[in-house]
């Protein structure tokens, strides 16, 4: 652009004081939005140069690669060597090429487990999609758990521990952050690791990294014990505001949350005359069934 050009663009500014513009980029302007003055002629597209006109024909014209996925080993970045020594077009590669693919593929191996990192990923990404699974956890909540646990392997925080043991606790530290807790003993028969490794390996990570961990509530665990209990949609509303009011009173202080949760699901069940909860409430891990019958008539008392 010479200097006469951008003299004028200059006037163009000091004339125009509105602060309104529109980017026209078929023609490749900048013009004023009240007074139509152009303010600049040479803008660029840096968009796509094809046109889509619904959501299908977009994903089938874009050129872009799969997201990147923290509980992946390559996080989804990765070109594999298959073992079929075939080519592009499904044709048998020549003899004297498959020794060069097969050193190929054996180097592939070896680099990515070249360090200790990549070679405790390798165990614990698996076992984080196999405990994912089984707890039926959405996938944002993986993404999640395997952020911080990539976090805690590069920091060293998993030297001297199981790798299930720290799993089970990222787990524990995200589930709570989603105000989604999961229970000890859930974790325990996961992972296999008892409840005391999980809670030492729980430990290790608040001190080493700055993780916030919000206290567990008794609505939090509503949602999932009524997952598990089928009980209809008109019951957690009512045990929802059981909790509520019981929390206003004070009784829920200093109680086991989940034992509180699971007494608002008892008595909203009988509001609600749904014969489901009496017959599955006694296979709450977390609380036994004394428990909750105690704290079922402690609430129906404050309650009344």
């Amino acid at each position: 652009m010479n200097t006469a050009t951008k003299t004028r663009e200059d006037e163009a500014r000091k004339t125009c004081e509105h602060s309104k513009k529109i980017k026209d980029y078929r023609r490749g302007e900048v013009y004023c939005a009240k007074c139509g003055l152009i303010l600049e002629n040479t803008v660029f597209d840096f968009g796509p140069e094809w046109r889509a006109f619904d959501t299908e024909d977009s994903y089938k014209r874009s050129r872009t690669g799969s997201l990147l996925r923290d509980w992946k080993l390559s996080k989804g970045l990765t070109t594999e060597i298959d073992r079929y020594d075939r080519d592009i077009k499904g044709r048998v590669v020549p003899v004297e090429r498959k020794a060069s693919l097969y050193r190929m593929r054996k180097w592939q191996k070896r680099s990515r487990m070249a360090t200790s990192l990549q070679r405790n990923l390798s165990v614990a990404l698996p076992e984080i999609d196999r405990m994912c699974s089984y707890l039926n956890l959405p996938k944002n909540m993986k993404e999640e758990i395997a952020r911080l646990y990539r976090k805690c392997a590069k920091k060293g925080v998993v030297k001297g521990r199981s790798i299930e043991g720290m799993v089970a606790a990222v787990i524990y530290i995200i589930s709570r952050q989603h105000q989604s807790p999961i229970i000890l003993e859930e974790l325990e028969e996961v992972s296999g690791v008892s409840k005391k490794k999980i809670g030492k390996c729980y430990k290790k990570i608040r001190q080493n990294i700055e993780v916030e961990v919000p206290i567990n509530k008794p609505a939090d665990y509503v949602s999932r014990l009524a997952s598990k209990l089928d009980v209809s949609g008109k019951t957690i509303a009512e045990s929802y505001q059981i909790i509520k009011d019981v929390e206003d009173k004070g009784l829920a202080t200093g109680r086991v949350p989940i034992s509180v949760a699971a007494a608002a699901l008892y008595i909203a069940g009988e509001k609600t005359n749904d014969p489901k909860i009496p017959k599955k409430i006694k296979s709450i891990p977390g609380a036994s069934r004394n428990i909750i019958r105690k704290r079922k008539e402690e609430m129906e008392e404050v309650i009344k």
